[in-house]
């Protein structure tokens, strides 16, 4: 079987089991089994595989049949600047949370040595990306899974960036003070796990997914570890911003606003800690 047959016949298999985007996946699967670029799969599209080639090739594609997600099957995934491992440890890093680093760093944009914490790190997505593009910047970032936990030190230690991390329940112990609370809190709501796609619903932590009241928590339990000033920054629903808008107003943040994604759906929720605001009701 020649190069171009495999990258075909891979690409049909995909759309016969309903993969949203088949030509573009088996090009990734394709060349990541055998250590090619994506042009190189046209420029040698005549070229043989070995059995061996043919072998690797099939076994990634029948995970990608099964429906596992994609970044999952490549054991890796790009996030901003970085390239990121990920497995079911952990939540697939998405485009839509890259949004939620923008915002991050342009609240603190002006603080020195800003002091940040990612709650609920996953593959250490946001807290990595932060120190990353803020060198001077101090990071701490939490999770409740050891296994997730894990892929975050696997990550920060293959890409050199140094992130305190700590295994806790969203804020739990930490005591500051920090000039930005961050999260890509879970925010699904288990009635609508089963409408979401199979490498959704199949592959992914369910608790990293399904809300369980910790938008809430961390918007009752941010202010005593932020500064005067800080700021709390949280992805949410695309159907969510509003409600969450009006909890962060409700408890006396300030300069609350939504941001919205670049499909314009409803993704980041930031308001800013005053606590003198507060006080003076």
């Amino acid at each position: 079987m020649t190069l171009g047959e495999a990258l075909r016949g891979t690409a049909a298999d995909l759309e016969r089991r309903g993969v949203d985007s088949p030509r573009l996946d088996a090009e990734l699967l394709v060349a990541h089994a055998l250590g090619v670029s994506r042009l190189d799969l046209y420029t040698h599209q005549d070229r043989r595989l070995t059995e061996d080639e043919l072998d690797r090739v099939g076994v990634l594609a029948e995970r990608r049949v099964r429906r596992e997600p994609l970044a999952y099957v490549l054991g890796e995934w790009g996030f901003r600047r970085l390239t990121l491992r990920t497995d079911p440890r952990a939540l697939v890093p998405r485009p839509e949370t890259e949004i939620v680093v923008e915002r991050a760093l342009a609240v603190v944009a002006r603080v020195d040595a800003p002091r940040v914490v990612d709650v609920g790190t996953g593959s250490g997505a946001i807290a990595l990306a932060i120190a990353d593009e803020r060198p001077d910047a101090r990071v701490t970032a939490t999770d409740v899974s050891p296994a997730a936990l894990e892929l975050a030190r696997e990550n920060a230690t293959a890409l050199g960036i140094d992130v305190e991390l700590v295994q806790t329940s969203l804020l739990d112990g930490l005591s500051g003070p920090f000039d930005l609370v961050v999260s890509n809190p879970p925010y699904v709501e288990a009635g609508e796990l089963a409408g979401l796609e199979p490498e959704v619903r199949e592959w992914e932590p369910r608790e990293a997914l399904v809300a369980a009241g910790q938008t809430e928590e961390l918007v009752r339990t941010a202010p005593p570890v932020l500064t005067e000033g800080g700021w709390l920054v949280l992805e949410t629903h695309a159907q969510g911003g509003g409600r969450v808008a009006d909890l962060l107003r409700e408890a006396g943040y300030a300069e609350v606003t939504i941001r919205p994604d670049l499909a314009g759906r409803e993704r980041v929720v930031e308001g800013r800690w005053q606590a003198t605001r507060l006080s003076g009701r």
